[in-house]
C-alpha cells in the first residue's frame, strides 16, 4: 500500500549532504590581534595587552583546530606566535625604559629641563644630555 501523504522525493536529495568545514573564530581573531600587537608593539596596549590576547586565542584556536572539519588552525598558530613576538619585544622595551628613566644622566636631564626657562635653555638640556650618552 502506498503512502500517499508523503510526496515522492527524488533520489539526489535522499544522500546526505557532505558537512561543510566549520570556522575558527578564535584562530582568525589570534591572527588579527598578533598583526596588530606586531604594528603596535612600541606601546603598552599594544604589546602587552593584544599579545597576550593573540597568544590566549592562538592556543584556543589551535586546539580547536586539532578537531575534524575546522578550519583555521594555522592563522591561530601564525598569530599566537606573532603575539608572543610582541610581547617579547614590548617586555624588551620597556626594560630599556625603565632603565634609562633610572640612570643618572636622564635625571640630570630632568633636573635641567625643570629649571630652564627659554627655549634656548631646553635646548642646550637636550644637548647635553646627548653628550652625557655619547661619552
Amino acid at each position: 500500500m502506498a503512502n500517499w501523504d508523503a510526496p515522492a522525493s527524488p533520489a539526489w536529495q535522499e544522500s546526505p549532504q557532505p558537512e561543510a568545514p566549520r570556522g575558527n573564530g578564535m584562530g582568525v581573531a589570534a591572527l588579527v590581534l598578533g598583526i596588530l600587537a606586531c604594528v603596535l608593539f612600541w606601546t603598552v596596549i599594544g604589546a602587552v595587552l593584544l599579545g597576550l590576547l593573540a597568544v590566549v586565542f592562538g592556543i584556543i584556536g589551535a586546539r580547536r583546530g586539532r578537531r575534524p572539519g575546522v578550519r583555521h588552525r594555522t592563522k591561530a598558530v601564525v598569530g599566537a606566535c606573532l603575539g608572543a613576538l610582541a610581547l617579547l619585544v614590548g617586555a624588551v622595551l620597556t626594560a630599556f625604559a625603565v632603565v634609562i628613566w633610572k640612570s643618572d644622566e636622564f635625571r640630570d636631564y630632568r633636573e635641567c629641563l625643570r629649571h630652564a626657562d627659554t627655549q634656548s635653555e631646553t635646548t642646550q638640556c637636550a644637548r647635553d644630555f646627548g653628550h652625557s650618552l655619547e661619552n
